[in-house]
């Protein structure tokens, strides 16, 4: 258990972290493309319609950093984000693309896992990744693919529930964290902590910014 006086610090370096400027750097669409892996990246993975470019913007304050498509599935390449500057904390925000359309063919999707996969493997500096699950609806079998993906990738991932605004009432809100947290639970990759956000309202917004900011790197000054 944490103090209070923790929990603020804790807090506090996020919101500081979060501040500061966060540039997109970098796109790519294979393995081969990646930049070097010089700073610790924190991934974003989710369902196309979980709401990720939208939380990304929420975290950052910046409501055009992450591109919200109107048609699901759209995005297909891995995007980096850097957050920071020397001297200070810093670190990589990694978009990656959604999983899980209905329309896409198996191929497109078959293609999604052995990019992902094969990222996923191949990142020593990847510190975690954020597995974003809808509050609002049950567990997909997209959602558990994901979670093997990331076992049997040997990556610890947190899930984060998003758009709790539109869950009502609390009791089912509730019971669906429950249900997460049940899953997770059988994971050993898993984080135990699960978070529950809104983008839209900024609900969990500053605890998620904290989580991530204790995985950032500090930077001596020069």
């Amino acid at each position: 258990m944490t103090t209070e006086a923790e929990d603020a610090a804790r807090l506090e370096a996020g919101r500081v972290l979060f501040a500061r400027p966060c540039t997109f750097i970098f796109a790519a669409q294979q393995i081969e493309g990646l930049p070097e892996p010089t700073l610790p990246e924190v991934a974003f993975c989710g369902r196309s319609n979980v709401g990720k470019s939208s939380l990304i913007n929420a975290l950052t304050g910046q409501h055009a950093l992450a591109r919200v498509s109107h048609t699901p599935g759209r995005t297909k390449q891995l995007n980096f984000f850097e957050l920071g500057l020397a001297p200070g904390p810093r670190l990589m925000l990694v978009d990656m693309p959604g999983y899980g359309y209905a329309a896409a063919s198996k191929a497109v999707k078959a293609d999604w896992q052995g990019l992902m996969f094969d990222y996923l493997r191949g990142r020593p500096n990847l510190r975690r990744v954020i597995l974003l699950m809808d509050a609002r609806i049950e567990t997909k079998d997209g959602d558990l693919a994901a979670m093997d993906l990331l076992g049997e990738a040997a990556v610890p991932f947190q899930v984060v529930l998003t758009k709790a605004d539109d869950v009502k009432p609390a009791s089912r809100l509730a019971k669906r964290q429950e249900e997460v947290t049940r899953l997770t639970a059988k994971r050993a990759a898993a984080y135990p902590k699960i978070l529950t956000t809104s983008a839209e309202k900024g609900t969990g917004i500053p605890e998620l910014r904290a989580e991530i900011a204790d995985l950032a790197e500090s930077a001596p000054p020069g």
